[in-house]
């Protein structure tokens, strides 16, 4: 799916008549892949200047085509990520890399910072977040001239940073959160509140919250499910990343 021309961004990223930052994603999965095409076309500033679904095919696009930024999944059929930027590096490329991956082994973090990865987007995540790397990573870009001075330098360094995560609601925890979200994501049918809490071990009304949650910040689904006579039971399902 074509994301269609990039529009300006305003003062946190190119402006009317600047060329907007050239992105390539490489992704194996085609739904996954087009999820992200879809999304960079829907940040202004950015464009997708191609999309690869291996390492091969990735060095190839990259031989004749100008990208400026690079969206790379570490998990490619024909290697990982890093061997493909560790012989773009070689080959004299110095296109930036943002890593989109369900990777967390953190020596591979400390590796892909060596090799010039200057953002991580952890699977699953939604349009929001990859916004809002997207336009750190513009400012970021747009800092030019000398700096004046160590906060200067701190402040364009900063623009990288994510933003402290939102506390959660009152009377929620993160590792309640957690188990809740990895007991939903197992379950290919979904969960009833009462089946999430019989899972955890937390009352149906608790795991109801948690996955009340999940669906606001558009990470789960509900819909109601109909069986025995009564009221109608509500069933909620994870959905993943291009959602």
């Amino acid at each position: 799916m074509s994301p269609g021309p990039a529009g300006p961004t305003g003062p946190t990223g190119p402006g009317p008549g600047d060329t907007p930052i050239r992105v390539l994603v490489v992704e194996d999965d085609p739904v996954a892949a087009d999820a992200h095409q879809l999304y960079v076309g829907r940040v202004p500033g950015f464009t997708v200047a191609g999309v690869a679904h291996s390492r091969v095919e990735a060095g190839r696009l990259l031989e004749r085509t100008d990208i400026d930024l690079i969206l790379l999944d570490l998990y490619l059929p024909d290697g990982h990520g890093l061997q493909l930027l560790r012989s773009l590096r070689a080959g004299g490329h110095h296109a930036d890399v943002i890593a989109v991956t369900s990777a967390r082994d953190l020596a591979v973090v400390r590796e892909g910072v060596s090799l010039g990865v200057v953002q991580y987007v952890l699977k699953p995540f939604t349009f929001a977040t990859l916004r809002d790397r997207l336009v750190r990573y513009a400012e970021f870009r747009a800092a030019a001239g000398e700096a004046s001075g160590q906060e200067e330098v701190d402040r364009a360094l900063g623009a990288l940073r994510a933003p402290q995560p939102a506390s959660l609601p009152k009377g929620l925890s993160a590792p309640t959160l957690s188990a809740v979200t990895r007991a939903l994501r197992a379950s290919a049918e979904g969960l009833t509140a009462a089946e999430a809490g019989a899972e955890v071990g937390i009352s149906r009304i608790t795991a109801r919250r948690y996955l009340e949650h999940l669906v606001t910040n558009g990470r789960a689904q509900r819909s109601p499910q109909y069986g025995q006579v009564g009221r109608p039971e509500l069933q909620y399902r994870w959905l993943p990343a291009g959602h």
